[in-house]
């Protein structure tokens, strides 16, 4: 036995090795970059170890950058070069959402900043100027720097200064970068980051469409589209208590004539990173599978992906095709950020149906809600309300966009409802005979059990909707009173902010 034993151990650790070895080369796919790379046959690309292909050559190249959604094209390039990049922080108020400013701190004078595209190997000469209006002085860690602090150190920029250092890309991947002067959150949360695409030696297999879509949570004193100017509130950032989540930096950054648009047949490739400062990112388009996804912005892919984790300071790249057109909604799959703070954009697909792979019946009601529709007319009802001058045009104008996908999934456009399920809002008696303030405290708290509306039951829920600002409530009732052959009387943010103040129970708790 203790002779045999020896044996049998050695064999069975080979036995285990061998199969160590088979689930190694057969599970790891391709690296991105190595087109005619078979599955199984993935390449470790050595890192930084191997990322070093001697000095530039040739002369100096300036670095095309671009503005969200837009990637710059490939390099198309098979030596390294020295590429000098100029990026400029700016600190400007831009609308947050329809009505709504925030003054960002930005690179180049978007959020994200722009997207900046060398490929490995190459020697990146880079300046960092702060604008002479700023107010803050400013630097850049990126994090495909190969070196202490990613370049922060090197490049803390006073306003109306410049920086300069120089790094060589050692290693191939989708990187963030963001500014990383104390405090260094407050700086991210402002909207300071962006992206770097560090491209293979090969650079990446081609595609029709690139588009570049990064994430990032916002804190404002004010309530989510509360209009006007909002200032940032350090503690919401500290508590991770986010007012907006959103795709490059506005609520309307990819919806309506901002919606991405490709067409079918078509191979798209997104670059989407999370500056965050806080909040981690599921990030999913409805209606698409990815093909592939270079999860971590690294030089893997995994295959038929439906929702992939974006880490705050992280990246993937994640390409599809495009079989069947239509309006594709990228959200966060953390899905009250998507319908409740803005993490939401629009991919428009155009082209012939394919009704072998689906029907074509197409309802963005269901998913698109109140960004469906122009949310112009609620920016003219909030200020018209604040200079005392709110008509009721103006009013029902806004509460007509506002009910679209807030209240139109049940209770239809037509405001017919849904027989035997939810009552009708057209020609309802129940509107007609109930006291303006019993209307205000349905919408605001919530009803379930039973209701009769023009002689019929129904007894279903309907949630409490206190998210609403008192403005949003009462222009949806008033459009709602005033519509369908409705007769009812026009409800004043007054009257909304009255029955909140009374209510007893706790916000958001329904009867």
């Amino acid at each position: 036995m203790n002779a045999i034993f020896p044996v049998f151990t050695l064999l069975l650790c080979g036995m285990f090795t061998l199969a160590g070895c088979s689930r190694g080369t057969s599970a790891e796919p391709p690296t991105p970059g190595n087109a005619s790379a078979v599955a199984g046959a993935a390449a470790d690309t050595g890192g930084s170890r191997k990322g070093d292909f001697g000095p530039p050559q040739g002369e100096p190249i300036k670095a095309v950058l671009t503005s969200p959604p837009n990637v710059p094209p490939p390099t198309g390039r098979s030596a390294p070069a020295k590429v000098i990049v100029e990026l400029e922080v700016i600190e400007k108020e831009l609308p947050i959402a329809e009505g709504t400013t925030y003054t960002f701190w930005t690179f180049g004078g978007t959020v994200p900043g722009s997207f900046i595209r060398v490929r490995q190997g190459d020697t990146v000469e880079f300046h960092l100027n702060n604008h002479p209006d700023s107010k803050m002085p400013h630097n850049i860690d990126l994090h495909g720097v190969t070196g202490p602090g990613g370049g922060a150190a090197s490049s803390f920029t006073a306003p109306g200064h410049s920086s300069q250092f120089t790094f060589k890309a050692l290693n191939q991947g989708l990187f963030v970068y963001h500014c990383a002067t104390a405090p260094v959150g407050m700086h991210v949360a402002n909207g300071m980051y962006g992206l770097i695409l560090v491209e293979p030696p090969q650079g990446l297999p081609p595609v029709d469409k690139e588009f570049y879509v990064m994430q990032g949570d916002f804190y404002t004193v004010g309530k989510f589209r509360e209009k006007g100017f909002q200032a940032f509130d350090m503690q919401k950032a500290i508590d991770e208590n986010a007012t907006y989540v959103l795709f490059n930096g506005s609520e309307t950054a990819l919806t309506g004539d901002n919606a991405l648009k490709a067409s079918v047949g078509q191979n798209v490739r997104l670059y989407v990173g999370n500056g965050g400062p806080n909040l981690v990112s599921s990030f999913h388009v409805i209606g698409e599978i990815f093909d592939k996804v270079w999860y971590e912005g690294g030089t893997r892919y995994q295959e038929n992906v439906q929702t992939t984790l974006v880490p705050a300071g992280g990246a993937i790249i994640a390409d599809f095709h495009l079989e069947v057109p239509g309006s594709y909604v990228l959200v966060d799959h953390s899905i009250f950020r998507a319908f409740n703070k803005g993490a939401l954009g629009i991919l428009k697909i155009d082209g012939p149906e394919n009704l072998s792979i689906y029907s074509g019946k197409e309802v963005d009601s269901v998913y698109l809600g109140d960004k469906a529709a122009s949310l112009a007319s609620v920016s003219t009802a909030a200020t018209s309300n604040a200079a005392g001058t709110l008509s009721l045009e103006e009013q029902v104008a806004a509460g007509k966009s506002l009910y679209s996908g807030t209240c139109s999934v049940c209770h239809q456009d037509n405001g017919a409802g849904l027989p035997g399920v939810f009552p009708p809002l057209a020609k309802s008696d129940y509107l007609a005979t109930q006291p303006k303030e019993q209307i205000v405290r349905v919408v605001l708290n919530g009803l379930s059990g039973a209701v009769k509306v023009n002689g019929q039951d129904y007894n279903s829920v309907m949630p409490p909707m206190s998210q609403l600002r008192d403005d949003e409530i009462a222009n949806i009732l008033s459009f709602v009173q005033t519509s369908w052959g409705n007769s009812g009387e026009r409800v004043r943010k007054e009257d909304v902010t009255a029955v909140r103040a009374a209510t007893p129970r706790a916000e958001g708790a329904a009867h």
